[in-house]
């Protein structure tokens, strides 16, 4: 499977200045930082994966993963919400991990993001200083 990543891969996207507005969530800021922190190149948002389809055959649901790090070949996704939010995004991976096996997604989950943001000293959904 192509993921036709080549071309948004040609410039490292941390060298880029980010605002906060750029991403979904401030939580996001905060882990592009870490990633950048650590060296580690990735892309924000490059591919949407559809997970249903209308009878014409045009996407009617789609996951698109937080993050991918072209050196490891692997998409994250970041996952800060709680109950029903989470239920509803977990629900997305498993149909994502259904149609697409081949594609290597790790899920940072609640706990998992605030145990690093503890490890750094960081505020969870708030972005670090610039």
């Amino acid at each position: 499977m192509s993921l036709r990543l080549e071309g948004s891969l040609r410039r490292h996207p941390s060298t880029t200045q980010r605002r906060a507005h750029d991403f979904a969530h401030p939580s996001e800021v905060t882990f592009s930082r870490l990633l950048d922190l650590y060296e580690i190149r990735w892309v924000y948002e490059p591919t949407e994966f559809p997970l249903s389809w209308h009878p014409n055959g045009r996407p009617s649901a789609a996951f698109r993963p937080d993050f991918y790090l072209p050196d490891f070949g692997e998409f994250l996704e970041l996952t800060t919400a709680e109950g029903r939010l989470a239920t509803r995004k977990n629900a997305k991976i498993r149909r994502f991990r259904a149609l697409y096996p081949e594609v290597a997604l790790t899920l940072i989950g609640h706990r998992q993001f605030g145990e690093l943001c503890e490890r750094h000293r960081l505020q969870p959904n708030h972005p670090l200083a610039a």
